[in-house]
């Protein structure tokens, strides 16, 4: 990275950050002005900020480089050639209400040639988008807890994976199942 610098590129992919030194070199560099792109493995969007403090990086360093993190997560969608709709189960009405969404019915793959009798064809992602705002950066500046900083992406109204995925359920292309496999509905 450091080499990689010395060219004065505008743009910079990091591969992975896995540990400290990469992430510090990845911030500095985007300190410096350049954008700087990576993976990082967490849960979800807002606990990359944790995730770095964790690898040694100072808070008010991750304020002043952090711009955004986007959270995602494969689920399979459902085949076309297959696909059918039935009413919704109690217990699925439920869940899709404790994230404050209705659904009246539920779309299954029931499996043929064309899916090897899976009821899924293909892959997409769900997404969860953090935008760290002026009020973000107060907040991770004042050492903010987690939940803190969590309950300030709900009150912006920020779509987490789960609401994501429950949206994509009610569109008819992925299954419940998928999306509790990839993302918590506690969030």
């Amino acid at each position: 990275l450091r080499s990689i610098l010395r060219q004065d590129p505008n743009v910079i992919m990091v591969g992975k950050i896995r540990d400290g030194e990469t992430a510090e070199n990845s911030i500095r560099a985007a300190l410096t002005g350049h954008l700087v792109f990576s993976t990082l493995h967490t849960n979800s969007a807002i606990e990359a900020i944790p995730r770095l403090m964790d690898m040694g990086i100072e808070s008010y360093l991750i304020t002043s480089a952090l711009s955004g993190v986007v959270a995602q997560r494969l689920v399979k969608t459902i085949c076309k050639d297959c696909a059918y709709t039935r009413e919704a189960t109690p217990v699925e009405k439920e869940i899709f209400e404790r994230r404050g969404q209705t659904i009246e019915t539920i779309t299954n793959g029931e499996g043929c040639d064309a899916c090897r009798q899976t009821g899924y064809r293909g892959r997409m992602a769900i997404h969860e988008l953090l935008v760290v705002d002026e009020s973000m950066k107060k907040l991770m500046m004042n050492n903010a807890s987690f939940q803190e900083l969590k309950n300030h992406m709900i009150e912006k109204n920020t779509r987490l994976l789960i609401d994501d995925g429950l949206l994509k359920v009610k569109a008819g292309k992925t299954t419940l199942e998928e999306i509790l496999r990839v993302a918590s509905l506690d969030d």
